[in-house]
């Protein structure tokens, strides 16, 4: 049988993150992506984003262009498939719930010049 991630944790395209050079660019392309797709641009500390779809770095982060967030419905199973298959992922960006599971984690290394992490859905 051929098992893919994407059944199996009914993985999805979370957002797309975009590394600006500071906070003034990356408010710009906020503001054109929030233009483009009608939707609300939101502040955090380190990035701003149009909607939940686009995530815009105020430095850039992680990836060489950026990165793209994943949506899984098990984290901790899905880093076992992964990590059965060979991919290791970056200890120090691990984040847990209050019961001790990891929800966030980005994979090591990146595709096409953007880090990739999955994010436990809600």
């Amino acid at each position: 049988m051929n098992e893919n991630a994407v059944e199996l944790f009914d993985m999805k395209v979370a957002h797309v993150g975009i590394n600006a050079a500071n906070a003034e660019e990356g408010s710009g392309w906020a503001d054109q992506f929030a233009a483009l797709m009608g939707l609300p641009k939101r502040e955090t500390p380190v990035s701003y984003f149009s909607g939940d779809l686009v995530e815009i770095m105020k430095q850039n982060g992680r990836g060489a262009k950026g990165h793209i967030g994943f949506t899984v419905n098990n984290c901790e199973k899905a880093m076992e498939f992964f990590a059965a298959r060979g991919m290791k992922f970056v200890e120090e960006t691990k984040k847990f719930d209050e019961n001790g599971a990891c929800t966030f984690v980005y994979f090591e290394g990146e595709i096409g010049g953007f880090a990739i992490h999955m994010i436990q859905a809600d």
